[in-house]
């Protein structure tokens, strides 16, 4: 019988409603704008509530459109909000289900993973964590067909990271997506600041000048800008904002930005 990673946060950080969900991602998806790009190999793009963060996440996302029909496999790693462990965790489900229906997990990829020793399946990474979780309705939208290597990634090392992408790296059938929100809870201006400051080191794949408060997912986000060095990917950055720009008060804001890797 098939293992199904039920949704967690369907219903509060975006619709539950199937057709709710999919005119609200399309809409995002059309006031993004333009989907000319350069085929991204890879994408950072943020995690909160579609509210807050889904305008920003659609910049990035609607650059997918033109190879949508190429990208076949997804490696999708977030960062852990909920519980503490060393390492990557990966899932043992055969299935993620989003109201849009079933995404099917590569097994043969999750098991290619899971030979490296900072790898493990551990599902409880998976529980109530919405950070991986509200990617996967864009990419139903997006893509026509893929399956998902998921990755919450814990107490880990840039380069554990990076040897993970490496690893799964494949051709043009294959995208990375790191999902990481900037700065938390400062007020507008120094946000700003702060998440300047942090696109130009992505910019110059710079992992070494980001820090535990510049992103909550920057040991994904740095392992993705050791693999872009090696690998000879150029970031582009396609939206920077913060919630005092989408939906809320400008006194404690969270800030958000929107990568590709071509």
């Amino acid at each position: 019988m098939n293992k199904i990673q039920r949704p967690s946060v369907a219903g509060m950080f975006y619709p539950a409603d199937p057709g709710e969900l999919g005119a609200e991602i399309n809409e995002l998806l059309r006031e993004a704008g333009t989907d000319e790009g350069s085929n991204p190999k890879a994408l950072i793009a943020p995690h909160a509530g579609y509210v807050y963060s889904g305008p920003v996440a659609a910049s990035a996302y609607v650059r997918l459109l033109p190879q949508a029909r190429t990208i076949s496999r997804v490696l999708l790693l977030a960062p852990s909000h909920r519980v503490p462990f060393s390492g990557l965790a990966t899932s043992s489900a055969d299935f993620f289900n989003t109201p849009l229906g079933d995404v099917a997990v590569d097994r043969a990829a999750v098991d290619q993973a899971l030979e490296l020793p900072q790898v493990q399946t551990y599902d409880r990474a998976f529980a109530g964590e919405h950070a991986l979780e509200v990617h996967l309705p864009f990419l139903q939208v997006v893509l026509e067909d893929f399956r998902l290597v998921p990755f919450i990634v814990g107490d880990a090392h840039a380069e554990d990271v990076a040897q993970v992408m490496d690893l799964l790296w494949g051709g043009a059938e294959t995208l990375i997506v790191v999902s990481s929100d900037l700065s938390h809870f400062l007020d507008y201006a120094s946000a700003r600041q702060k998440d300047r400051a942090t696109t130009s080191a992505i910019e110059m794949l710079a992992p070494e000048q980001i820090d535990y408060h510049d992103a909550c997912g920057r040991v994904p986000l740095n392992g993705l800008l050791l693999a872009a060095r090696e690998h000879g990917l150029r970031p582009h950055t396609v939206d920077l904002r913060n919630s005092g720009d989408t939906a809320g008060d400008k006194s404690r804001v969270v800030g958000y930005g929107a990568y590709v890797f071509s």
